[in-house]
């Protein structure tokens, strides 16, 4: 057997294999002799009939029969020869293939396109530049946070001596039959509360509930508008019976020192519950900036370092994608089946983009982590699964459980921590430099005048792991 390797690409390699005319001599002499033993030629008994008569009779199926013989295992020792790892079933190309000659009166050549992990050479991630943009906390936020804690502590007080009104809320057992259909099943719903005016409520129960009174007793018609969020009642129109149990106004807490000490969560003053909740966002905006700096600087690794990603593996990463994306819109209501075609492709391209930007950090990170002598222990891993355990308020033995049953084991999580060290030893090494907040949302509507750095430091060389 002859070969020779030809490299089409960084990620696809072409064998051409030339087999011996002795090697196919020897399995068509084979194959030959196990049809003609088996064979039922007309004129001769089974397994009487001649060789060359049985081999003209059973050409096309002796010929399919030698190749599947020969080709496979010397396409397999050519692989091997040269040190090939194929991410896929390597491709066969015959040239004239319904006429190819296996009887053994001269070679086949047979071509191969392999597909392989690309040859990274050394990779540069030393020096990389990158911001960091931390989101100032503004007083608002705080304010927020403060008015929907009241919200949830709210309490519903009965309004005495009047009808509802705009802002009540109405507490109603409400029965709904279907316009048209009188044999579907109704809407049913008990201890219902509508808040009067409010956006999430569809006008027409604010406009029919507003002035009646408890145990009162209303009917009306909503007609819902075809791009209504619920499908089951988009563009339906319902007849409503509601039986009215109350009418409360919503009362929060008056907002002071003791409403704050009342909280029974160590706050002295109202003044004291705004400073630590602003010092608490403080710190998740300083988290959020520090991942986005690694984010980043794996952005301007890969753009440092251009590479080729088989296409193989961007193929089965944008599938995971796409499938998580599906997953995400079918639990936001949407009915995948009514999703338009040229929204799909959108999703594709996008995803399949995203996918090989995914594999070449991942790939690029691997080369640092061999650079950096990046290893994780047995008690790394203990000590990551301790604080998922903490975090989800498991025991170790449900989270490892856990991430068996979804398939990547405890290597999963070893993968990931090498990665993620990978990641802080590229940082480590990056020139980083702290730059004015920008809403990137509103950057890409408008473009911003580029802005001088604050102050710049070379961060210090991480210690090999």
């Amino acid at each position: 057997m002859k070969t020779e390797i030809k490299e089409v690409s960084p990620t696809q390699k072409e064998l051409t294999i030339e087999i011996d005319a002795d090697s196919l001599k020897e399995a068509y002499g084979r194959v030959s002799k196990r049809y003609a033993q088996r064979a039922n030629v007309p004129g001769f008994r089974r397994g009487y009939a001649p060789v060359d008569v049985v081999r003209m009779r059973f050409k096309d199926e002796i010929r399919s029969e030698v190749l599947q013989a020969v080709i496979p295992e010397q396409v397999a020792e050519a692989i091997r020869q040269h040190d090939l790892h194929p991410l896929t079933e390597p491709h066969l190309h015959l040239e004239d293939q319904e006429n190819v000659s296996v009887n053994g009166s001269k070679p086949l050549s047979v071509h191969v396109h392999v597909e392989v992990m690309p040859e990274i050479p050394k990779v540069e991630y030393k020096g990389i530049e990158v911001t960091r943009r931390v989101k100032p906390v503004l007083d608002g936020e705080v304010d927020d946070l403060i008015d929907k804690r009241l919200q949830r502590e709210a309490a519903l007080i009965p309004v005495e001596g009047r009808p509802s009104e705009i802002g009540d809320t109405v507490m109603a057992d409400l029965e709904g039959r279907f316009d048209g259909s009188p044999d579907a099943d109704p809407i049913v719903a008990n201890d219902l509360e509508i808040p009067l005016g409010d956006e999430v409520i569809e006008a027409a129960f604010t406009e029919n509930l507003i002035g009646v009174s408890e145990d009162e007793e209303k009917e009306f018609t909503v007609s819902y508008p075809a791009e209504f969020s619920s499908e089951a009642l988009a563009g339906k129109t319902v007849h409503y019976k509601a039986k009215i149990k109350s009418v409360g106004r919503s009362e929060t807490p008056e907002l002071n020192d003791e409403w704050a000490k009342s909280l029974d969560e160590g706050y002295e003053s109202l003044s004291d519950l705004k400073q630590r909740l602003k010092d608490d966002l403080e710190k998740v905006a300083a988290t959020d900036a520090e991942n986005r700096v690694g984010s980043n600087a794996v952005a301007k690794l890969i753009e440092q370092n251009p590479i080729e990603v088989p296409n193989s593996l961007i193929e089965n990463q944008t599938r995971v994608l796409l499938n998580d994306f599906a997953r995400d819109l079918e639990q936001r209501g949407v009915d995948l089946k009514q999703v338009e075609s040229e929204f799909v492709q959108m999703a594709y391209e996008n995803m399949r983009r995203q996918a090989e930007r995914d594999i070449k950090g991942t790939m690029l990170l691997d080369k640092v982590a061999d650079a950096e002598n990046i290893e994780i222990s047995d008690q790394d891993v203990d000590e990551e699964i301790a604080k998922m355990a903490e975090y989800y308020r498991a025991t170790p033995e449900e989270v490892r459980e856990s991430i068996e049953k979804q398939g990547g084991g405890t290597e999963s999580i070893r993968s990931n921590l090498r990665t993620r060290r990978s990641v802080a030893a590229v940082v480590s090494y990056a020139t980083v430099t702290d730059g004015e907040w920008i809403d990137e949302k509103a950057a890409q509507e408008a473009p911003v005048e580029a802005e001088k750095p604050k102050k710049t430091r070379k961060k210090k060389a991480a210690e090999s792991e």
